[in-house]
Order: structure tokens, then C-alpha cells, then sequence
């Protein structure tokens, strides 16, 4: 039989192995609880330290669910992580905008400019000799609406956006000798200035935009910057390995931001010269990736070569200078071309700004730990970039109208 001592002494074990695993219990939530909160910059291990004017709410070697986590919450990488993913989804709207309506950007533009040119030209008649002129092109299809169009008013946009500019210039040319052969001019010079002018409003439309590709580049350069930066911010501080990784990556982000930035202004600007429409891209694309390939180096991420980094991406970005004067040269008299070139100088501006006081590290380096969570130079430096490439959007919208009304 067992004794009542040993059945106490049993009931007395059990207890104490209960108090013992709700002690463990206890002491793993504490320890939880103090592993993750929030740490000083003089205990960071080294490749955390980079910037020691920010001196506290810091997350160091987090799991990832933790750091996934964190990014609702506060610390001093919160704001550098939302200034870069609310960037990215607002490109992303802007790349499913430009998808769906901008092709249609300049459909309420040429006939206007047409017109215009037309009363420049003193043929004050045109309106009503082109009405007269209706009749002959009925072999246009869908010239029915036209004609209502065109008898209402000028331009007849809508109208035109299913027939050809070829076929308007064809049958105008045969119409036009005879319902203008009262002016003052000869029949074959008449025919060939409107012909000229026609060839040079409507035809090199056709409503067919120009190729949108180096766009999208820029657009899908944005976003692959901005979201690598995000993805950094939040994720560089798990472990040593994975923060070279996410540096690389957000290094690459930049450059890959940079290089296709010079896509729309290169190629739209230069499409008519194809030599140095390929001799600039070129130039930048292997800009981009050397810059790149030094950023795999791990000496390029040490505090020390701060400066030299923000340098070398400043200089990919200055490097735009050249084909940008070359526009100048070229397109002085076409006000786009001055129109865009005040963009890409604000949005230059915008960048170096950004760059100068990520290098200099303002404004934390004046009070130190004041600008920990909100303020300090990361965080400035991601607005700028979003608003440099905010701008940059805008400029790629005026060469694409700018492309699409005038062609070569």
C-alpha cells in the first residue's frame, strides 16, 4: 500500500515541477519581451553601426517575422520604410494610368495646332472650303461622322480617330485646286503648301502614339528602386548576411532609378538621330551597371565612403548634362524642349539636394538622437528621391505629347 507520506510528497513534486514551468514560461516571455525591444547605437554589433548621430530605436538581429512585423510599428527605420513604399504604390498607379489613358494624351492637340496654322497661313475660307470639300471624301470610311464634325466645327477630333491622315491628304489634294483656284496663287504651289502642311500635322500622327517602351523603363526603374528600399530598410537588420544582401540590392535599386531616368529624355529627344539617340543609352546603361558592380564590393558600404557612394550616384545623375545641351542645340526653338529641360533641372535638383544631405547627415549631425524617429537625413533624402522622380513623370508625359504631335 502506499502511505499517505509518499502520496504528499508526490502531490509536492507535482507542484513544484508546475511552479518550475510556469517560471520557464515566465522567463521565456520576459526574454522575448527584452530581446526584442528596441536597442542604443552603442550596442549595435559593427555592420549596423552607420550613423552615430542616431543614437537609439534601433531593432538588431530580429527574426523575420518579428522585423515583418515591426513595420507597423515605431522605430527609427519606420518612417525610411513607408516614405519608399508609399512611393511605390503611388508609380504603380501612375504605370496603370499611363497604361490605360496617356496614349490618348495628345488627341484634343493636333487639329487644334492645325487650325491655328491654318489662320496663320490668311486662308480665312479653309472652313468652308473644306466642307465643300466633304462630298469627295465620302470614300473615307466612317466619314459620316466626320462630315457632321466637320460641319460643326474645327478641329473634328473624335471623328478622326478611326480614319487615316493618308487618306484625308489624298482626297483633300484632290479637292482643294479647284475650290481655291480664286486666290491669288498657282494651282501646284497651293496644293503643295497644304499638302506640306497637312503631311506635317495630321499624317505623322495617324492616332498611333509613339513607342512607349522607354517610359515604362523609367516607371518599372521607380518602382524597382523604391520597393528594394523598402524591402532594406525594413529587413537589413535580421543578420550580417541578409543586410549585404538588401545593401546590394537597394545600391543596384538606386542605379537601375538613375540610368532609366535618361530613357524618355534620350530617346525622345534623339529618335530622329539615331547615332546618338544609341550613343547615350548605351553610355548609361554601362554607367548603371559599373556602378553596380562596385556596389558588390563590401567596402563600399563602411560609414566612411558615405560620401564617395552619394558621389558616385550624383555623378551617374550629373553625366545627364551632356545629352541634355545636345537637346538644346538641336530643339531651341520648340518650346517642349525647354519645358522639359526646366523639369529634368528641378528634378536634378531635387536628387542633389537629396544626395548632399544623406552625405552630410543633416540634420541629426547638429542635435544628435533628437531626430532618431522622425526627421533625420535618410528620411529626408527618400522624399526627395520620390519627388525627383515625381517630376521626372511629368517631363516623360511633355516629350511623349510633344512625340506623338510632331514625329521626327
Amino acid at each position: 500500500m502506499v502511505s499517505s507520506s509518499q502520496i504528499l510528497n508526490k502531490q509536492s513534486d507535482y507542484e513544484d515541477e508546475e511552479k518550475i514551468s510556469l517560471r520557464e514560461k515566465k522567463g521565456k516571455k520576459l526574454w522575448r519581451k527584452v530581446r526584442y525591444q528596441l536597442t542604443e547605437y552603442h550596442s549595435l554589433p559593427a555592420y549596423l553601426r552607420d550613423n552615430e548621430y542616431i543614437l537609439g530605436h534601433y531593432r538588431c538581429e530580429w527574426p523575420l517575422k518579428q522585423l515583418l512585423l515591426s513595420i507597423f510599428t515605431i522605430h527609427n527605420e519606420t518612417l525610411n520604410v513607408w516614405t519608399h513604399l508609399i512611393g511605390f504604390f503611388l508609380f504603380l498607379t501612375l504605370t496603370i494610368y499611363t497604361a490605360t489613358k496617356v496614349p490618348d494624351v495628345g488627341d484634343y492637340y493636333p487639329l487644334q495646332h492645325f487650325a491655328e496654322m491654318l489662320k496663320k497661313a490668311g486662308l480665312h475660307d479653309v472652313h468652308s472650303k473644306l466642307v465643300k470639300c466633304v462630298p469627295s471624301l465620302s470614300s473615307i470610311p466612317n466619314f459620316s461622322t466626320l462630315k457632321g464634325e466637320l460641319r460643326a466645327s474645327l478641329p473634328y477630333i473624335n471623328a478622326l480617330s478611326s480614319v487615316s491622315g493618308w487618306h484625308i491628304i489624298e482626297n483633300l489634294a484632290k479637292c482643294l485646286p479647284e475650290s481655291f483656284s480664286h486666290l491669288n496663287q498657282t494651282r501646284d504651289y497651293l496644293l503643295w503648301s497644304m499638302k506640306d502642311s497637312l503631311l506635317n500635322t495630321i499624317a505623322p500622327m495617324s492616332f498611333h502614339p509613339i513607342t512607349r517602351w522607354p517610359f515604362y523603363a523609367f516607371l518599372g526603374g521607380a518602382m524597382f528602386c523604391l520597393l528594394a528600399s523598402s524591402a532594406c530598410h525594413l529587413l537589413c537588420c535580421h543578420s550580417e548576411r541578409l543586410s549585404y544582401i538588401m545593401l546590394r540590392l537597394d545600391y543596384a535599386g538606386i542605379a537601375a532609378l538613375i540610368a532609366t531616368s535618361f530613357y524618355p529624355p534620350v530617346y525622345y529627344s534623339f529618335m530622329c538621330n539615331p547615332f546618338f539617340c544609341y550613343l547615350y543609352l548605351s553610355f548609361i546603361t554601362i554607367l548603371g551597371i559599373a556602378t553596380i558592380v562596385f556596389s558588390l564590393f563590401p567596402v563600399f558600404q563602411k560609414p566612411e565612403y558615405r560620401s564617395i557612394r552619394a558621389s558616385l550616384f550624383f555623378g551617374m545623375g550629373f553625366s545627364g548634362a551632356a545629352p541634355i545641351l545636345h537637346k538644346l542645340i538641336l530643339y531651341w526653338h520648340q518650346p517642349e524642349a525647354l519645358q522639359t529641360t526646366g523639369y529634368e533641372i528641378l528634378m536634378g535638383s531635387l536628387y542633389g539636394l537629396g544626395a548632399f544631405i544623406y552625405a552630410k547627415r543633416i540634420p541629426e549631425r547638429w542635435r544628435p538622437g533628437k531626430f532618431d524617429i522622425a526627421g533625420h537625413s535618410h528620411q529626408l533624402f527618400h522624399i526627395l528621391v520620390v519627388a525627383g522622380a515625381y517630376t521626372h513623370y511629368h517631363t516623360g508625359l511633355v516629350y511623349l505629347n510633344w512625340r506623338d504631335l510632331h514625329g521626327c
